[in-house]
């Protein structure tokens, strides 16, 4: 199921929109605290609804997990670069080793962050790349 989680329709929220693409309800969860006083948040649980929701409501940066259900974040990051090629797109993963930020780079990622998350760090990343737009 694709759900808005900002508690306001898209048209009334004037606060930049991030898609956050997580199957992990408590890392969602994390996110969403981080990040909801700021910023409009959707959240799809997998790269499928990920592509759905972005096609149907845009958004201005995406946080996308790697090992997701149904399509993975590769493949998602892929059918919305066909959208929007300039698109910052931030993957969250667990794997952080340097081959696997690499292949990130190479899929297309503008960075990556790894789990956990660090509170700052992500803050820090999101506002370097909606002020780049």
């Amino acid at each position: 199921m694709v759900s808005e989680n900002n508690g306001t329709a898209p048209q009334a929220d004037s606060r930049p929109r991030i898609l956050v693409a997580e199957d992990n309800p408590s890392n969602y969860k994390l996110v969403e605290v981080l990040l909801r006083r700021d910023y409009a948040l959707l959240h799809a649980w997998d790269g499928a609804e990920a592509v759905e929701l972005f096609r149907a409501q845009g958004a201005d940066l995406v946080l996308m997990d790697i090992s997701m259900p149904v399509m993975d974040g590769y493949e998602a990051l892929a059918k919305i670069r066909e959208s929007d090629p300039a698109l910052p797109v931030i993957a969250l993963t667990a794997y952080a080793f340097e081959a696997d930020r690499q292949r990130m780079f190479e899929a297309g990622f503008d960075d990556c962050l790894a789990k956990p998350l660090r509170a700052d760090v992500l803050r820090t990343k999101i506002a370097h790349y909606l002020a780049s737009e």
